[in-house]
């Protein structure tokens, strides 16, 4: 079985416990305004192109192999002096991302770490995902996978036996808010949380705190109300908003939306009540 994958980084200690190797998967069904990986939501491969990087030499244009319209060969991302052309988005089979995770197998065992599947949408590719999964478990690799939870929750059954650890986005408690930002009603992700919340499994919820849309105080304390009707995952984890993925906008031909990052003092003042 194949599926795109659009990254795979290896030694990470933000995506799970311990160190960690998180393959990134494309194609993405919201369209959260802030987010810093863009080139995750289409689910094909795509070429981006940094205009500033380019000089107008035209070494591209000689190795194109179609002068008329792109056909997503490649050879001007591999020929490009200046690296103003990447290619995003590559088909891989479940063996060759096996290979390369295999590769830091002793680093998961005396790190306590792993494997997590991330996105874009990784749940999108559910198939693809617990063949995955699967092979993880046969090797004893601890496994996590990374969603924003607005996929049906048949496809969490699916995975269920083999994922160790959810690592769950929660956007906003506020519905109005939510369909702004992502395009998209936060009530099935919230359903399905609640069903995840009453499994054995273990729950890391992630909210990226953005100043001025979701860093109410009353946003907060709905997340706590929400934890006390259904159940407390081990873990939440606020992040505040980061600009560093705002050059990819141009990159992919994307408006770019900026936000603000919420101050240190709103921070603390929002992780003193989600204790």
């Amino acid at each position: 079985m194949t599926g795109i994958i659009f990254d795979i980084q290896r030694g990470s200690y933000v995506n799970g416990p311990g160190i960690r190797t998180t393959v990134f998967f494309k194609g993405c069904n919201l369209k959260c305004s802030w987010c810093h990986n863009p080139e995750s939501r289409d689910f094909n491969p795509q070429i981006m192109f940094y205009k500033s990087k380019c000089t107008s030499c035209g070494i591209c244009k000689q190795f194109c192999e179609s002068k008329e319209s792109c056909i997503l060969c490649g050879r001007c991302t591999r020929v490009c002096p200046n690296g103003a052309k990447a290619m995003c988005g590559k088909e891989y089979t479940s063996d060759e991302i096996m290979e390369i995770i295999k590769k830091d197998i002793p680093y998961y065992e005396n790190s306590n770490g792993g494997v997590t599947f991330s996105g874009g949408e990784c749940m999108l590719q559910v198939d693809f995902l617990t063949e995955l999964l699967q092979k993880c478990k046969e090797h004893n690799i601890h496994t996590a996978v990374d969603t924003a939870g607005y996929i049906p929750y048949s496809h969490f059954e699916q995975i269920l036996p083999y994922t160790d650890l959810f690592i769950y986005d929660v956007k906003s408690m506020n519905n109005t808010v939510h369909k702004k930002y992502t395009g998209v009603s936060n009530s099935l992700i919230l359903d399905n949380l609640k069903s995840l919340l009453a499994t054995d499994k273990d729950i890391w919820v992630r909210v990226p705190i953005i100043s001025g849309i979701n860093d109410s105080e009353e946003e907060i304390n709905e997340l706590k109300g929400f934890y006390e009707m259904y159940g407390y995952p081990k873990k939440t984890e606020l992040l505040p908003y980061h600009s560093l993925g705002e050059h990819k906008y141009e990159a992919i031909n994307l408006e770019l939306i900026r936000f603000r990052t919420p101050t240190n003092d709103k921070m603390q003042k929002l992780n003193y009540l989600i204790k």
